[in-house]
């Protein structure tokens, strides 16, 4: 398994990119989340990666962060989910976006990516409801679109399952926290929330 490629960037058309690494050319697919975030050719480039071994070749996927690649190979795992349907999904939303999805079960969010119907939609979401972590729901719930830390997001997160409430109440509360809380303060305002919406 080729689990990371690093080179000179020499080509980029969409999806498809090529690296060069001493003397080699890779060709290589990434969702459009990576390829807006590339750099420019002639330029170094980093990727982690999933070389998938089929009769008709072999073919390499880049991604930018772990969780993009982690979240390519759970999509995987669904039944009548290829690699272009997965690379779709990801290059329709984020992985915070896909984990949010997931977690408010919004299938709303997924027909809205070329190739996904309502009932692919709605297998996605009841299959990718266990695998998918929570913490990356978490990280991109905070006032503003602005990310909180991840650690603390998760945290917070976690004190409230823990607490006893379900994810879409944990994240409903978590959207309106201040972006500079603290896990105390975030746990605290968040309880305010859930006790108000009780």
């Amino acid at each position: 398994m080729i689990g990371r490629i690093s080179g000179i960037l020499i080509e980029k058309n969409p999806p498809s990119i090529t690296v060069d690494v001493r003397g080699l050319g890779y060709e290589v697919d990434v969702p459009m989340s990576t390829f807006y975030n590339l750099p420019a050719t002639g330029e170094s480039v980093s990727l982690h990666t999933h070389l998938i071994v089929r009769e008709d070749g072999h073919y390499l996927y880049g991604f930018a962060s772990q969780d993009e690649r982690a979240a390519f190979r759970q999509l995987l795992k669904i039944s009548g989910i290829g690699a272009r349907t997965a690379l779709a999904v990801l290059s329709g939303m984020s992985v915070t976006e896909l984990a949010q999805a997931v977690t408010l079960q919004e299938a709303g969010r997924l027909t809205k990516v070329p190739g996904i119907g309502k009932k692919t939609a709605e297998r996605l979401l009841l299959e990718l409801r266990d695998r998918l972590p929570k913490t990356l729901a978490a990280g991109g719930m905070k006032a503003g679109g602005g990310a909180a830390p991840h650690d603390d997001a998760s945290d917070i997160m976690n004190a409230l399952l823990a607490l006893g409430y379900n994810e879409r109440e944990a994240l409903g509360a978590m959207k309106s926290l201040a972006p500079d809380a603290s896990v105390s303060d975030g746990i605290r305002q968040a309880l305010k929330q859930l006790s108000k919406a009780g």
